[in-house]
């Protein structure tokens, strides 16, 4: 069967758009081929900088003839219904049509459509155009002779010339051939704003400007390489990843690795040759943490450590050229050397800056005695800045002051909570947001609570007020880890919670996809915490509105779900008042496990029969017995279920005391042979009217000892 080889070429594609783009065209283009009939064994995306490739193998070679009945309306039907029918079936009158006959309905016209099938190439040469110009980039530039004068490139708006051609950056050629690998592959002619499909590429700009002709993806590949482009950008990442490595160890050194750069720089090159900087040592004394985002940032580069230091970085770094340099890369080197180091000394003057005074410290006096501040300490003096400029954190809520008021007061209360010191916790929670008015947070925000945290240990504070305030912002991702330490583990808390609150207080909630503050993520990451400490807390103490605690069960039961967790399970240990998240989980887990037992199965038998049974009599108006009489009692079985449930009562709701959900559940299991029995000796809806509503009393009372632990009428089977 024929294969479909696509190139579109273009000026440079910027790295974050090129993997999207890619899978875009495989998308756009494969759907559409289906869509008109065809069908393909497989397909595959590629791209680099300069291009977008798709290679679809087993397509056919034409579509299949189409012969289907469209059911019409009446032969007596209003002629502007007929008239719709005739459109929609491509006819142009109604002689065209058969009519069929329906012994209910009566007579019903029927258009006997036929189509035949189309070539493939003929498809081909109506989609790619198309694609091409409907394709939906993030960003495009209008370019050609209608975008502007002179054929100038513009970002919007149309040139004199009439409607302009969009792309991420103007295209320059076009690959189309189709064909099976016995025969010589043909090229789809068609045309996009004047560029004229072919089988003609160009490889590297450098070094192998020429054309290349090419006839399948095979010799495409090959003559690409040869011409010094790498198609594939797993490929690519694996190279640099290699060399990068190689090198590195080769200098005594060890590559600090880091996926979304590498992914970056594999989107930069089409041939990727690896190289190493230098910068001066006296660099060093930046935290690694700034030298690394310092050079990622500015010069898309990898920083070393010398083998056998975790955290210590070397004075070398490496460079990703797209070019094989004549001098062996020397001159590129020394160039990324020359702005790595005035970037690092900016970065070094932030870094001494943010540990000196403030020139204007004594205008935050006011602050720094709300917040019971110590004004010799350079972290405490940004935190008196952040509250005296009044630096808003939203409208509707306030500055980031009194945020940090509120969070210190509530990391305070939760501290004895969470075998936290409450006054660590109420030190860490004050300066938490103080690394917000530092020079080096400034330049690179994603280094909040990194900085805070060095900058707390260089002014002498407790080691878990340093961690804390590094750690409250986790977590920040389901992959992202949780804080242990107490400390960090209060002020973690008091902040997600503050955030959730605050939000809810301005009726600012998540919905449907939106969620612009990211208060799913806080109330997934005061789960978390809780769960993953093994942490009682009530959180009804600090979440009052009852939204925002259905909204923390809602994050819970995806929370559990992700972790196997059956949601009828989840649902049947949750309540609306259920504010202990940790009993909940263990709630949960004990019921799984007692599930698993022969007891736990057929006890949720009998006591669903007996919740069905009395849902419906309650549903009916039957009289149900405030409680139970031993008097009215006919059977023995009555006798022992009630005695039964009298034990099973008591043992449960001691065990849920103590928090021994596995206990209860075992206490519970002692129902089953007298419910079991109950029900094959006893007809609860006895004829004598007070026997009955007795018998209802007995259900009520399983009912309400199980509820216990769980409503096991929601559990499935």
């Amino acid at each position: 069967m024929p294969d479909l080889l696509l190139e579109l070429r273009s000026e440079e594609i910027p790295a974050r758009m090129q993997r999207k783009a890619a899978g875009d065209l495989k998308k756009l283009v494969t759907d559409g081929l289906v869509e008109a009939g065809l069908t393909y064994e497989a397909a595959r995306e590629y791209f680099t900088p300069r291009r977008l490739t798709l290679d679809i193998r087993g397509l056919n070679a034409r579509s299949r003839d189409v012969h289907e009945e469209r059911k019409g309306p009446s032969t007596k039907a209003p002629e502007q219904a007929i008239a719709g029918f005739l459109r929609g079936a491509g006819l142009s009158d109604i002689s065209q049509a058969h009519i069929h006959t329906d012994p209910k309905k009566g007579d019903f016209y029927v258009a006997h459509i036929s189509k035949p099938g189309r070539a493939a190439e003929e498809i081909i040469a109506e989609l790619i155009p198309a694609v091409v110009k409907t394709f939906p980039w993030p960003k495009s530039m209008r370019w050609g002779p209608a975008s502007g004068p002179k054929g100038r490139h513009y970002a919007g708006g149309v040139g004199q010339g009439g409607e302009a051609m969009r792309w991420v950056r103007p295209l320059q050629s076009i690959i189309c051939t189709f064909g099976p690998e016995t025969e010589e592959p043909v090229i789809v002619d068609f045309e996009v704003n004047g560029i004229r499909s072919g089988n003609v590429t160009q490889g590297h700009r450098f070094h192998a400007p020429g054309t290349i002709t090419v006839r399948r993806f095979d010799d495409y590949v090959s003559k690409l390489e040869a011409a010094k482009v790498v198609l594939d950008a797993d490929r690519r990442k694996e190279i640099i990843l290699s060399d990068a490595r190689n090198l590195a160890f080769a200098n005594g050194l060890e590559l600090v690795e880091d996926e979304g750069l590498l992914d970056e720089v594999a989107g930069l090159v089409e041939w990727p040759v690896v190289l190493l900087g230098e910068f001066e040592e006296e660099f060093l004394e930046i935290p690694p943490e700034v030298i690394r985002l310092t050079i990622r940032a500015n010069q898309k580069c990898f920083v070393t450590r010398i083998s056998g230091e975790s955290e210590k970085l070397s004075n070398r770094f490496v460079v990703i050229s797209n070019i094989e340099a004549k001098d062996g890369g020397a001159e590129i080197a020394h160039g990324n050397g020359k702005v790595v180091r005035a970037r690092l000394s900016d970065a070094l003057y932030f870094w001494k800056t943010d540990q000196a005074d403030l020139p204007d410290r004594a205008a935050f006096a006011a602050s720094a005695e709300k917040f019971g501040l110590d004004m010799t300490k350079p972290l405490d003096q940004r935190m008196a800045r952040l509250d005296h400029l009044n630096v808003t954190f939203h409208a509707r809520i306030g500055t980031q002051g009194e945020r940090v008021s509120r969070i210190a007061k509530l990391a305070e209360e939760l501290a004895p909570m969470v075998r936290a010191d409450s006054t660590l916790a109420r030190r860490a929670a004050v300066l938490a947001k103080a690394d917000l008015q530092t020079e080096a947070v400034g330049e690179f925000p994603e280094l909040q609570g990194v900085m805070g945290r060095k900058y707390a240990l260089l002014q002498g504070e407790h080691v878990g007020v340093a961690a804390a305030i590094e750690q409250h912002y986790k977590p920040q991702g389901p992959s992202d880890t949780v804080p242990f330490d107490p400390v960090s583990v209060a002020v973690a808390l008091a902040d997600k919670l503050d955030t959730l609150t605050a939000f809810w207080d301005i009726d600012e909630k998540p919905t449907g996809s939106k969620d612009p503050y990211a208060l799913r993520r806080a109330a997934l990451g005061v789960i978390r915490i809780i769960v993953e400490n093994n942490f009682a807390l009530s959180l009804s103490k600090f979440a009052t509105d009852s939204d925002l605690l259905a909204f923390f069960h809602d994050r819970l039961k995806v929370y559990l779900r992700e972790q196997g967790v059956r949601h009828d399970l989840i649902d049947a240990v949750i309540s609306p008042d259920a504010d202990d998240l940790m009993a909940i989980v263990n709630r949960v887990k004990a019921l799984a496990e007692f599930l698993e037992t022969d007891e736990g199965k057929n006890l949720v038998v009998g006591t669903k029969r007996a919740a069905n049974i009395l849902a419906a009599e309650e549903k009916k108006g039957t009289q149900v017995a405030s409680s139970v009489a031993s008097s009215l009692f006919v059977d023995e079985t009555e006798k022992n279920l009630l005695s039964a449930l009298n034990q099973a009562e008591s043992q449960a709701a001691q065990a849920i005391q103590n928090e021994d959900f596995s206990a209860a559940m075992r206490a519970l299991s002692a129902l089953r042979e007298p419910v079991d029995s109950f029900f094959e000796k006893v007809m609860v809806n006895d004829p004598d009217e007070a026997v009955r509503a007795n018998r209802l009393a007995l259900l009520l009372r399983i009912r309400n000892a199980t509820d216990q632990v769980a409503d096991f009428s929601k559990i499935a089977g």
